[in-house]
């Protein structure tokens, strides 16, 4: 096991966070991997990220998913949801470009067009667990894969994944995002075992990603534990004790975009000293350390009051103040 450690001290405004994994070294790489602002790029450059999610009961997720990767700094943002949520989906953002087709194609053919152009897949915010939708979403993935694409697994993904893991064994550019509760479900169905209550969750990450051969897993909790299997990190930004729904939808977003920018930058041979850490690991750290942020920085507004809207307005001062 590799385990990734340092400290620093970053000020935004007023305030300032000191916290142990707030890494300059993290810092240094995650600049790296941002595209710079220039008059010569085209629209698409920055990223063009597809969302995998939307249903009748659950159209918020998607929305705060893909406005999240939008404001992190991609350029166009697909959703592909079903048509019972279309029209909501639209109604929230005009940014958003939204397909109603979850449930009016018979498999994901339909998608293959389209899938060839994006950069990174969102994949669960809002699904539902249908079983056509399932079925299409296990098409995309396939065909994704072939692509050698960026996939994001949250949400109701992750609960398909407990049933069908070769999904995304030995995939390496897949990131799967759990919360604690998920995480132990994923854990049994793929270890077999009952991970019962342990208060250090590090080891456990690490043994479920070898499992899944070396898949990228982002376990959230009180502090973020990151691993591919063979580097282990965490990210312990300074956050807030609010847990209102939606924050892992934010983070989901913004892993799209950042998976796209620290592949792009790997590929480009832009990390070519980065040493052991590798792209998702660099990402999943970026990601989230910025949801902490807009925690934070949303929470210190209002209080028990914030929700995941008020993180959202939070994400440029976040992102400025951690990475510019």
């Amino acid at each position: 096991m590799e385990e990734l450690e340092a400290s620093n001290t970053v000020t935004s405004g007023s305030s300032t966070f000191s916290e142990d994994m707030c890494l300059t070294v993290e810092q240094k790489l995650i600049r790296l991997i941002i595209p710079p602002l220039t008059f010569v790029a085209h629209k698409g450059q920055a990223g063009r990220i597809g969302i995998i999610g939307g249903s009748r009961e659950y159209t918020g997720a998607p929305y705060f998913a893909g406005i999240s990767a939008l404001k992190t700094g991609a350029d166009l943002c697909h959703v592909f949801c079903t048509s019972s949520a279309a029209s909501v989906i639209k109604s929230y953002s005009p940014e958003l470009i939204v397909h109603p087709v979850l449930d009016s194609c018979n498999d994901g053919t339909e998608f293959g067009a389209l899938i060839s152009k994006l950069h990174a897949l969102v994949i669960g915010p809002g699904l539902g667990r249908e079983e056509n939708t399932f079925s299409i979403m296990h098409q995309v993935v396939e065909k994704a894969k072939e692509l050698q694409m960026p996939i994001v697994f949250d949400a109701d993904s992750l609960f398909y994944i407990n049933s069908h893991p070769e999904l995304v064994e030995g995939y390496k550019k897949a990131v799967l995002t759990p919360n604690v509760v998920e995480f132990s479900r994923l854990y049994k169905a793929v270890i077999g075992a009952d991970l019962g209550v342990l208060e250090d969750l590090n080891m456990p990450v690490q043994a479920l990603s070898q499992k899944l051969g070396n898949v990228t897993i982002v376990c959230k909790g009180i502090d973020d534990i990151i691993s591919d299997g063979d580097i282990l990190t965490m990210c312990k930004e300074k956050g807030s004790p609010r847990r209102c729904g939606g924050q892992g939808d934010l983070l989901s977003g913004s892993l799209g975009t950042m998976l796209h920018w620290a592949h792009m930058a790997h590929d480009q041979s832009e990390l070519v000293n980065f040493s052991n850490w590798r792209p998702n690991i660099i990402a999943a750290v970026g990601a989230c350390m910025l949801t902490r942020r807009c925690n934070y920085l949303a929470f210190q507004k209002y209080s028990r009051s914030m929700t995941t809207t008020d993180m959202i307005v939070e994400i440029q001062l976040a992102f400025t103040s951690l990475f510019s």
